[in-house]
């Protein structure tokens, strides 16, 4: 079982792929709201009910009696950030050993089962949440929702099953520490949120993999899989009224935490942003790789919307596209003009109480790095000064079009319910989602920049052939200066 990094815009759903019974899902690639080539069409989604039991479990659904199939799972208020230094990596640990079998039923036992039904059962981690659910047909879904709630209470966590996946994690380490975005994005986190639980990894340290035991395993469980901490999510052909009745019979005896969770109020300490750099220069790579962030917004901020809209203006561009000169963003077809890079993308990924925004630079032209940060970084200061009404109103197209597309199907309407919940304790409907865009103005926008961006600290991470990076001082200077 793989971890998977928050998705950088709400609209950005973790990918699973649905090609066998049990599946174990790849890291989720960085998504953002992504272009689109026409407008959205209304959206009229069914309603969202919602149910909380006596101990604290929650139960959502949105319905639909005609689907054949139905997505449901179960949505955990706690991944990394939830462990210390010491047990970093336990959550993603835990996953792994989720299918292994339970006190009811052996590995073999489980995957028949699913299988048998036509099922997929599937589970991924982040540094907020955990996520275990299931796609079946409809007739199915009290099965379902028995199977994930074995495995939830009564997995066995062998201590030969523990060092199977102790190696196959440590396998699945070297794997992420080749895909180098993946890399820059956990120095980031590590260099804006340094000695802080928001800043580790997902898998955990090397030294934490080979040491975590069977009781760091149960103790996580203990504290953190409590009945106020889940949200059981039913999306396409449930009925809520039955998936309450199942929640009473198989999570009614869960214990809620000694202090119970509120969904959406804020954490105890908000992670301080630090103004700071790592940089790995390996001249070995050919090419530069960039990550620069201010701090973001939370999920629960008033600009997160429009955090989105700005990310949407600076865009994504990749010299392989081909169409660069007409795409609507002003950076890609200057950077297009002038081959500065060979790619970017604009990046907004929130948290339930902070968030970076910024954008990820690759390029092989090495003598002109310094080019690429500073032109960069000027739109992000001209955000704060002029931003055309055109520009936003293409980036708010670009915006509800993606929210459209990235629901569609049982699983992604479930992840989008499951997720709103746990961090916001509500879930905006699309056709919400929608209006508050569509209410963005060029002068919201130029108000959040010069709020979230103008004169703000960063932090870099930078990997591979950087000697052509300036200094941090000469790049945070950058964030200060008017261009014409």
């Amino acid at each position: 079982m793989a971890a998977t990094r928050q998705a950088l815009s709400r609209l950005a759903l973790p990918r699973a792929g649905l090609t066998k019974s049990i599946l174990k899902p790849s890291r989720s690639a960085r998504a953002f709201a992504s272009p689109a080539t026409s407008s959205p069409a209304t959206w009229t989604p069914n309603k969202t009910e919602t149910t909380t039991l006596s101990n604290g479990f929650t139960i959502a659904t949105e319905s639909n009696p005609g689907q054949q199939t139905a997505t449901v799972g179960v949505w955990i208020d706690a991944g990394s950030r939830a462990e210390t230094d010491a047990n970093n990596g336990t959550a993603h640990f835990l996953e792994h050993l989720a299918f292994k079998g339970t006190k009811n039923r052996t590995q073999n036992q489980l995957e028949l089962e699913i299988e048998n039904m036509g099922g997929h059962l599937n589970a991924y981690t982040s540094r907020e949440n955990t996520v275990y659910y299931a796609k079946a047909f409809k007739n199915d879904v009290a099965k379902s929702v028995e199977i994930l709630s074995d495995i939830l209470q009564n997995s066995r966590l062998d201590e030969s099953a523990i060092e199977r996946e102790r190696e196959v994690i440590l396998r699945e380490q070297e794997e992420v520490d080749k895909q180098l975005e993946e890399v820059v994005f956990d120095h980031l986190h590590a260099t804006a949120f340094q000695g802080q639980p928001l800043g580790r990894t997902i898998l955990g340290p090397k030294e934490n993999i080979l040491a975590i035991q069977r009781q760091d395993l149960v103790d996580y469980i203990k504290k953190n899989y409590t009945s106020d901490r889940m949200v059981l999510v039913g999306a396409g052909g449930v009925d809520h009224g039955e998936l309450v009745k199942l929640a009473e019979k198989h999570f009614g005896g869960l214990k809620a935490s000694p202090t119970p969770t509120v969904f959406g109020s804020a954490r105890s300490q908000t992670p301080d942003f630090v103004g700071s750099e790592v940089r790995i220069r390996d001249d070995a790579y050919p090419t530069a790789h960039i990550a620069i962030a201010v701090e973001g917004v939370s999920w629960k901020d008033d600009n997160y919307f429009t955090a989105l809209v700005a990310q949407a203006i600076i865009g994504n561009w990749d010299r392989a596209m081909g169409n660069a000169p007409f795409l609507g963003s002003k950076l890609a077809s200057f950077v297009h003009k002038h081959h500065l890079a060979n790619s970017f993308m604009s990046f907004s990924t929130s948290y339930s109480d902070t968030g970076l925004w910024g954008i990820y630079l690759v390029t092989d032209h090495l003598t002109e790095i310094d080019d690429l940060v500073h032109f960069a970084l000027r739109e992000w200061t001209r955000l704060a000064t002029s931003v055309d009404e055109s520009e936003v109103e293409r980036a708010k197209a670009q915006l509800k079009a993606s929210l459209l597309l990235s629901l569609d199907g049982t699983t992604a309407i479930a992840e989008d319910i499951g997720r709103q919940l746990v961090t916001t304790g509500r879930r905006m409907t699309p056709g919400e989602v929608e209006r508050v865009v569509g209410a963005i103005t060029p002068k919201d926008v130029m108000k959040f920049a010069e709020k979230h961006i103008w004169d703000q600290d960063i932090a870099i991470s930078a990997f591979g052939s950087v000697e052509g990076l300036f200094d941090y001082q000469r790049i945070r200077n950058d964030m200060t200066r008017m261009f014409s």
